[in-house]
């Protein structure tokens, strides 16, 4: 089965919410929105365009730091695999749009970002010295 990879570039819509699946599987889940934006010759300004909505699924080690890292109204860029899904809902049809993220990070062309490497095992704290602190140097009269 071929997969569609896509990578979009938005806003955090919706705050994103964390839960654990019964097999003990992390997996956030938040709306993403992105929004056109098109020269106007005739108004000579930029204008938006329709706004899409996707929902962004991440799993695992990527949805604790999504957890720990993303506030809603972020500018993101989201990397993985696209679902389109028909549905209906009390007699209303409507498009589903889902991304599976495989990879995720804030938009730098729009602010700044402090990385921070996630550890699964943190070092453990270093030990204090018992010996004592060597002396002062003497001063050259």
């Amino acid at each position: 089965m071929n997969e569609t990879l896509v990578t979009v570039v938005g806003n955090v819509a919706t705050e994103p919410e964390t839960q654990v699946t019964a097999t003990g599987v992390s997996v956030t889940r938040f709306r993403l929105a992105t929004t056109t934006r098109r020269y106007d010759a005739e108004r000579g300004a930029w204008t938006d365009g329709p706004t899409s909505f996707y929902t962004v699924r991440a799993w695992r080690a990527l949805a604790g730091n999504i957890k720990e890292s993303v506030c809603l109204g972020e500018p993101l860029v989201v990397q993985g695999r696209l679902r389109v899904r028909d549905e209906e809902v009390d007699g209303r049809r409507f498009v589903c749009a889902e991304i599976d993220a495989q990879s995720l990070g804030h938009d730098l062309s729009r602010g700044v970002a402090r990385f921070t490497r996630a550890n699964s095992n943190p070092p453990a704290p270093r030990a204090q010295s018992s010996a004592p602190a060597p002396p002062e140097p003497a001063a050259v009269p």
